[in-house]
């Protein structure tokens, strides 16, 4: 996989695209107008966005109904260096609809631990964690 960056202001705005050719926003979140995602913020979309994929898939495989599906994920930072990485990561899922309590969590199982090639990635530097939140209960 390749993905391309080109820098489109004077600043610090950054034009990001993939094999699919999507641009994707990237910027300092220190300037007066931000207009991109910091590439932090882009980190912890890119662990929710691949998990809720996976989830997804799985449910509807398993011939679950999703009428809601919403993430929130959490980065705390730690100190090394000059630099703050995450040292942890928290994912809590929220999904709505006719789902049993086990086949959600065994979807996020499937996915945390087998199928999520950016948690796998960040797995040996960064503690992830996960909640699932069904029907307005955490099971």
């Amino acid at each position: 996989m390749k993905v391309t960056l080109d820098r489109i202001n004077d600043d610090y705005l950054i034009e990001a695209k993939g094999p699919n050719n999507i641009s994707v926003l990237i910027d300092n979140k220190t300037e007066q107008e931000v207009k991109g995602a910091g590439p932090m913020e882009l980190l912890l979309m890119a662990v929710g966005g691949c998990n809720a994929i996976d989830i997804l898939y799985v449910l509807k495989k398993q011939r679950q109904t999703v009428t809601s599906y919403k993430v929130e994920v959490e980065g705390t930072r730690t100190e090394v260096r000059r630099a703050k990485p995450f040292g942890a990561i928290h994912v809590t899922i929220y999904l709505e609809g006719d789902i049993t309590p086990e086949k959600a969590l065994r979807a996020a199982s499937l996915s945390f631990e087998n199928y999520c090639s950016v948690s796998m990635t960040l797995e040996n530097s960064v503690k992830i964690t996960y909640d699932v939140v069904l029907n307005g209960t955490k099971i």
